[in-house]
């Protein structure tokens, strides 16, 4: 036996002091509260305390004698009236939310995680007496303040000087072909990080590394949630990403991860996922929140006579966390605080982040929660970008001034137009100045704009040139899932071929999306592993493949290494030129205005482009550096994007100091030719006046000024 004393009200959750541990669960409903301890997580309880103490909601208690990795969960009493929302319910074990580390994932044995008693036709009105305890991950007391961050500074690398890599955790390294020595976890990656050094990013964007479910409906056909959104703790890593070498090494695993990636000069950005959880609907398990004070942290809906019946379905998950509650906006706060100042990350990518600023009228960027952020000391700083939209709003543009956003709109313009689509120049023209009709008017900047072509919920950048059609037949729902717009191309074939013209036009294609993400202003975000391109077998939809579909094989960097080598001397030449990485200047909102500094935009013949013309296909921008830059001095780049199937010559700007225009980027050209160094190796054009451009490529010149007229 422990001895108990009244212990602290704060802060949430289990925290190690001296002689002890402070135990403290916010519930506003519960009539009575019981800590349950353990000594091992299939075994069964070796002491069970009730909190006496309750201040401010919150029940507490100080356990003394116990310490890092004790192991625990809670039982709550209360009222069960799900009509009302409430559904407390003694018999099942939750898991702390404030929980730290997870001793591994639930598992739903017998139905013991349902809500309801399959055998009753009330489903989840009946009050299952069913004890869920053998089914439910506990809780990991965590201790890890003596982790030595060996000096761990983070980059504090500006927005606009970002290349965000998209990337999971365990896929980076799960395939046999990695070579690392911990496939498939924390450790593991950091065998990698020289592939992302040397290929130039210098922020990842990690896919969700909360503790998640595998669900039923999943688990069924032999799959398993592999993008991990359907999080049951906000504070504790995927057990998954750890090497298991101790119970709640994930902690110690993820940390020293981190450290690695900020010395290499690589920022980390979470992709978080606060608009739902793992517990689903009314039909969903009881795991944590629901049985904690359901009606504190989801936001519920229902007919009048039963208001709390049901739960808001913003996500398309079952459930919405409700973010305009005091106890949600706490919730999502201290995570958020935990993992910038325990762990050290840099910045977040809010999943759905549309139904966080669900107010009674409607989507409003003055939220709750965006206001509670905004005015956080902590997190006002650290990068916070969302994805503007959730299955029944599409926000993009709309955020806070201190948010950036995932950018549908460029994403569906490229696409358009690299397939060749009629039409696109007048929607192109604002995607590759920034989209300041989206970004223009609030404040913000280019760099607000998360630029991408391809991201993990869809094709891959292969499979976007190599089908016309997606193929996830795997996932077994009959090929019903997933979406069917995907404004995508296989060239002339579906899927792998050998047909040699198919395949080169696809590689051109590729290139060309590279080139569009690479020289538009905004900050550019690459799906990892399009840089060799990686396939999923035209599976547009692989949340449920943790297997090869989705998992990185490195063989492919030696089969890919001349689309390595553009993508990597590509990024190179972005980062080197201020012409182009200039994030920070708007176009005029006249597009064939020749007026704005530095921006000037031709048609074929050095016409006006045109805009509107659905016929037209072709669109030329010239940027001037209009300073002298290190070891580059005054130039010009004039970027030519043709998206027809035809040869169209271009005719060249003059330069009124006489010096010659040079060839640095043509995605026609075979690997090796299709890229070289501005300053070393760039071809001068023969004649001067023009440029051939073959059908459906990309085109870079530059043009050194002022004295420097030799070759460049």
């Amino acid at each position: 036996m422990f001895r108990v004393s009244r212990g602290r009200w704060y802060p949430l959750g289990a925290q190690c002091m001296p002689g002890g541990v402070n135990f403290a669960l916010f519930s506003a409903h519960a009539t009575a509260v019981d800590l349950v301890l353990f000594a091992e997580a299939d075994g069964p309880p070796t002491q069970v305390i009730r909190l006496a103490t309750r201040t401010r909601n919150v029940w507490h208690a100080f356990v003394s004698g116990i310490g890092p990795g004790q192991l625990y969960g809670y039982r709550v009493e209360g009222p069960y009236v799900p009509e009302r929302g409430l559904r407390f319910n003694p018999h099942k074990l939750l898991i702390d939310p404030y929980a730290r580390a997870l001793s591994g994932t639930c598992r739903n044995v017998d139905g013991l995680l349902l809500a309801y008693d399959p055998g009753s036709s009330a489903h989840d009105l009946s009050f299952d007496t069913r004890d869920s305890a053998a089914c439910v991950a506990k809780g990991i007391v965590v201790d890890d303040d003596g982790f030595d961050w060996r000096g761990d500074t983070p980059p504090d690398l500006p927005l606009e000087a970002l290349v965000i890599y998209e990337v999971h955790v365990k896929g980076f390294t799960a395939h046999p072909s990695s070579g690392v020595a911990c496939p498939g976890t924390c450790l593991g990656f950091i065998e990698k990080i020289p592939h992302l050094k040397s290929l130039g990013v210098n922020a990842v964007e990690l896919m969700p590394v909360h503790a998640h479910l595998d669900d039923d409906v999943l688990l069924a056909r032999g799959l398993s949630n592999y993008w991990g959104y359907n999080t049951i703790g906000f504070f504790a890593p995927e057990p998954s990403y750890g090497t298991g070498a101790r119970p709640g090494c994930e902690v110690h695993e993820f940390k020293t991860l981190v450290r690695e990636l900020h010395r290499a000069g690589i920022e980390v950005i979470l992709d978080v996922v606060f608009n739902h959880t793992a517990e689903g609907s009314e039909l969903g398990p009881t795991l944590s929140l629901r049985g904690v004070d359901n009606s504190s942290y989801y936001l519920l809906t229902g007919p009048a006579h039963e208001p709390g019946r049901y739960y808001a379905n913003l996500s398309g998950c079952g459930n919405a966390l409700d973010p305009t509650q005091a106890a949600t906006i706490r919730l999502i706060m201290d995570s958020l605080r935990y993992w910038t100042q325990v762990m050290h990350v840099d910045g977040f990518r809010f999943d759905l982040a549309a139904v966080l600023g669900r107010e009674a009228g409607g989507f409003a960027r003055s939220g709750a929660l965006f206001d509670a952020i905004a005015q956080d000391p902590v997190l006002h700083r650290v990068k916070l970008i969302a994805e503007p939209w959730d299955p029944g709003e599409y926000e993009v543009g709309n955020f806070p001034v201190d948010w950036s956003e995932w950018n549908g709109r460029f994403r569906d313009t490229a696409r358009h137009f690299v397939k060749g689509d009629g039409g696109q120049l007048a929607d192109l023209g604002w995607r590759l100045t920034g989209s300041a009709d989206l970004y223009g008017d609030d404040g913000r900047s280019p760099y607000n704009s998360i630029n991408f072509i391809t991201c993990h919920d869809g094709f891959t950048l292969a499979d976007l040139v190599s089908y016309d059609r997606k193929h996830n037949e795997k996932n077994g729902e009959d090929n019903r899932d997933g979406s069917d717009d995907n404004l995508s191309w296989n060239c002339g074939a579906e899927g792998p071929t050998d047909d040699a013209a198919v395949v080169s036009l696809r590689r051109r294609l590729a290139k060309n999306h590279f080139c569009l993400l690479l020289v538009s202003m905004g900050t550019p975000m690459l799906l990892g592993g399009d840089e060799f391109l990686r396939s999923q077998g035209g599976n547009n939809n692989a949340y449920g493949q943790d297997n090869a579909t989705s998992w990185f094989d490195w063989n492919q960097v030696t089969r890919e290494a001349g689309m390595l080598r553009f993508v990597t001397r590509l990024i190179a030449f972005m980062q080197r030129c201020d012409a182009v990485a200039r994030r920070r200047c708007h176009p005029s909102r006249d597009r064939a205005s020749r007026v704005l500094p530095g921006i000037t935009w031709y048609g074929t013949d050095l016409d006006t482009p045109r805009w509107d013309d659905g016929e037209a296909r072709t669109l030329c921008l010239e940027l001037d550096s209009q300073v002298a830059s290190a070891g580059l001095g005054r130039y010009r780049l004039l970027i030519i994007l043709h998206g027809g199937d035809h040869l169209q010559p271009v005719q060249i700007p003059p330069n009124d100091g006489g010096a010659p225009w040079h060839r640095v980027v043509d995605t026609s050209l075979p690997d090796g030719q299709d890229i070289v160094d501005m300053v070393e190796d760039a071809v001068a054009i023969d004649p001067p006046g023009r440029y051939l451009v073959n059908a459906r490529s990309t085109v870079v010149l530059v043009c050194r000024t002022h004295e420097q007229h030799g070759s460049p």
